[in-house]
């Protein structure tokens, strides 16, 4: 097989549909894990409203979460160099009543 050939049949071909297209806005994350699994929940909290609702939900491989991790932290290494540091304040995030514990927030 040539390596032409070779380099067509490691292509992924990927669709993006036209409402995942337009994406979802989250400004809090919850982070919860077992053994088999990571669960991001991506949810969006509005001022002065004390109800907020997961519009996302990604479940994800313990390794495929490191993966992941190394991804994003790469492309946030790439925004800074283009863009300049972010700034990170490293304030708990507010308390919020929820009838659930998560294992971390983000």
């Amino acid at each position: 097989m040539s390596s032409e050939n070779q380099n067509k049949s490691n292509q992924l071909n990927i669709e993006l549909p036209e409402d995942v297209a337009e994406g979802v806005y989250s400004n809090l994350a919850l982070i919860n894990h077992s053994q088999a699994e990571f669960v991001l929940d991506f949810i969006r909290m509005m001022p002065n409203v004390p109800k907020a609702k997961v519009k996302s939900r990604v479940v994800l491989t313990p390794q495929h979460a490191k993966r992941f991790l190394h991804a994003l932290n790469e492309n946030l290494k790439k925004y800074e160099a283009t863009f300049g540091k972010i700034s990170s304040d490293h304030q708990p995030p507010p308390n919020f009543p929820m009838n659930f514990t998560p294992n971390a927030q983000a």
